[in-house]
């Protein structure tokens, strides 16, 4: 069954510069993001947690700061982003104000994704501001991201966002509605996909050669956005966006091309965190908490009777029973000398503890495989 936008709990929606920056005005387009904001309200209302990835910091700076030349030198597009990110925030804020939502700010680089540590503070800290019922509004943060350690385009940073939120769906809006066998700019025979069962070297191919220099956007990087969805477990789409409710649309049926997620895509995360990783330590637990994680549930601190080994916030872990039997294996969400303080105790003791409140669980149930 092909998706829709309220087909699942968390959607992603990445957007791009021409969608949220007038070019003539200079300015954002309220208009467009008043209807952007309405139907991210309509998918709240619906239990549906929706995070924002939106480019249109540099676009929005370059003209006031005399910008105009067609490139921009890196150092020249950090000035314009520290200037334009304001804006960019406060254009959001004021649309999802509007519809009685608080707009949250994230700006993002590559090592954020790529370090275990960080990744996981972003993860926590976006899993807490959905909860809150808060719409987070990413972007990459290219004040301070060099050529070296940066995603490029938005395309790649939203699929990595989906994929560090588990979201289920990832929609791409762009200014043409879908994947087609050529570029039909340039081709009259091109033919429109609707849905794209599996990525194949055939399907790479219709992206075209990639762009000259560090260009950012194109079929190109969304193609490589949707393997990394896909492979996560995660839907995507690219849809036409210059529309005034263009997720409403995508509802309604308008066209777009779907990339279907690839059933193993969840399960083969698992499959990494029980294979593919040398555990650094050991967390020894009792018959209660033995009993909960075989029932599906996270480790929580007042299970573990001993600690072992010495390892770091993120690393992996195996997990034994008293007798000595390995139960599970996880991603320690404490490090070693932080989860032997707290062992035995319950979670809401942690605070007074650490004298920081960590999470509630050692190892969460999403970063845990039962051996």
């Amino acid at each position: 069954m092909t998706p829709t936008p309220t087909s699942g709990q968390r959607l992603v929606v990445k957007i791009g510069s021409a969608l949220v920056v007038d070019t003539d005005e200079a300015g954002p387009r309220t208009q467009w993001l008043a209807g952007m904001a309405a139907d991210v309200a309509s998918l709240r209302s619906r239990g549906v947690g929706v995070i924002v990835v939106s480019s249109g910091a540099i676009a929005l700076a370059r003209r006031s700061l005399g910008l105009n030349q067609p490139r921009l030198r890196l150092e020249e597009q950090q000035a314009a982003a520290a200037v334009g990110q304001i804006r960019l925030a406060q254009a959001w804020s004021e649309a999802l104000s509007a519809q009685n939502l608080t707009a949250a700010q994230l700006l993002l680089t590559l090592d954020d994704t790529e370090d275990r540590r960080r990744y996981l503070n972003a993860r926590a800290t976006l899993n807490t501001l959905l909860g809150l019922g808060c719409i987070p509004v990413i972007n990459e943060n290219d004040t301070v991201a060099t050529t070296e350690i940066r995603f490029g385009d938005n395309d790649r940073l939203a699929a990595r966002v989906a994929e560090m939120t588990q979201a289920d769906q990832l929609i791409l809006l762009s200014d043409i509605d879908g994947l087609y066998t050529a570029d039909p700019r340039r081709d009259r025979t091109a033919a429109h996909i609707p849905v794209v069962q599996r990525i194949t070297p055939e399907i790479e191919a219709m992206g075209g050669e990639p762009p000259p220099g560090y260009s950012s956007g194109g079929m190109r990087t969304k193609l490589v956005a949707a393997r990394i969805a896909t492979q996560a477990g995660c839907a995507m789409a690219i849809a036409y966006g210059h529309t005034d409710r263009p997720l409403s649309a995508l509802e309604k049926g308008a066209r777009c091309t779907w990339f279907l997620a690839s059933p193993e895509g969840r399960s083969a995360r698992k499959r990494w965190i029980a294979g593919s990783l040398a555990p650094l330590g050991a967390l020894v637990v009792d018959s209660g908490a033995a009993r909960a994680l075989a029932a599906g549930r996270s480790l929580l601190p007042a299970g573990v009777r001993a600690v072992e080994g010495t390892f770091q916030r993120g690393d992996p872990v195996v997990v034994r029973a008293l007798g000595g039997k390995a139960l599970a294996r996880g991603l320690s969400a404490y490090a070693s000398a932080d989860a032997e303080r707290i062992a035995g105790h319950r979670s809401d003791e942690i605070e007074a503890i650490l004298g920081w409140r960590g999470r509630d669980e050692i190892i969460h149930r999403d970063d845990l495989v039962l051996l």
